[in-house]
């Protein structure tokens, strides 16, 4: 049976009693409109503790002013589904008002790794992302946290909250799950046309080309960075809003491949906005 929660309180009622049970909490926090990548780190948290809790909560305050908060795709029925499908044991499901309450005033920053990539086009979005995963972890106290590979860099940044304030959850990154063709899942992908879907593609078959150029052998950032962004502008319905490479996990400027990094793309097809990245992993001679 999966429990559907609204409030803090009961959710921290069901947290004690898995708790006073012996039980370790594996947890998801989501934004709804669920796919199969979701259902992935909901598998993973359950292969890896006795408890699952998912939250699903349209986080306003990672939105900026003109972004799609009010479009964003709430599912609830359907999510909900998805959740019982998986054997999910609580559903945290809270309002706006519960999360932000009258008179909340309080912030979390991190700083040194939400400067770049999409936190450069989108100030105050890892703010509002570390201040509703700083919550959400005070609220559930899972013993591990899962987030998907997509969002690479939020797992950078919540994996450096965790450790400068000594919270207790373990971060987990799942690997990314994708569609046949390749396009990564995204809760976003249902806003594009048939012609911008057929042109998503370029994505991931930019990232599969830098791989190649790593096999065989180069390990100059900037060649491997053109490359990719002539591959992204090749397409015509392709707007990009960056391709870059950074050192992986610290996102770090890097101009030799000699550890692993990150190559992070982000494009615009029409009014949608598509991330992907892949990491890299140098060839030793």
């Amino acid at each position: 049976m999966t429990n559907v929660v609204e409030s803090v309180a009961e959710m921290r009622a069901i947290v004690a009693a898995a708790r006073k049970s012996g039980k370790t909490i594996g947890f998801v926090p989501t934004m709804g409109a669920l796919h199969n990548g979701h259902l992935e780190l909901m598998k993973e948290a359950r292969k890896a503790c006795d408890a699952v809790i998912v939250s699903i909560f349209v986080n306003p305050t990672q939105f900026g002013p003109n972004e799609d908060y009010d479009a964003y795709p709430r599912t609830w029925q359907e999510d909900l589904q998805a959740c019982k499908s998986v054997g999910v044991d609580a559903v945290f499901h809270p309002q706006a008002e519960e999360m932000y309450p009258a008179g909340w005033g309080t912030w979390v920053d991190v700083n040194g790794v939400t400067d770049k990539l999409c936190g450069k086009p989108r100030p105050g979005h890892f703010r509002g992302v570390a201040t509703v995963v700083t919550k959400l972890l005070n609220i559930v106290q899972a013993d591990k946290a899962f987030f998907g590979q997509k969002d690479a860099q939020q797992v950078v940044v919540l994996k450096k909250l965790v450790r400068d304030l000594n919270m207790l959850t373990e971060i987990n990154m799942v690997p990314i799950v994708r569609e046949a063709d390749g396009l990564a899942k995204s809760s976003r992908n249902v806003y594009l046309n048939p012609k911008e879907r057929q042109a998503a593609l370029v994505l991931y078959q930019s990232l599969c080309s830098a791989r190649e150029m790593v096999a065989a052998g180069e390990h100059n950032c900037q060649a491997i960075r053109t490359a990719v962004l002539r591959q992204l502008k090749s397409e015509p319905l392709a707007s990009v809003d960056y391709a870059e490479i950074y050192s992986f996990p610290e996102l770090k400027d890097i101009e030799k491949l000699n550890q692993d990094v990150l190559l992070a793309v982000a494009v615009r097809f029409g009014a949608t906005r598509l991330i992907d990245n892949m990491i890299l992993i140098p060839k030793h001679s």
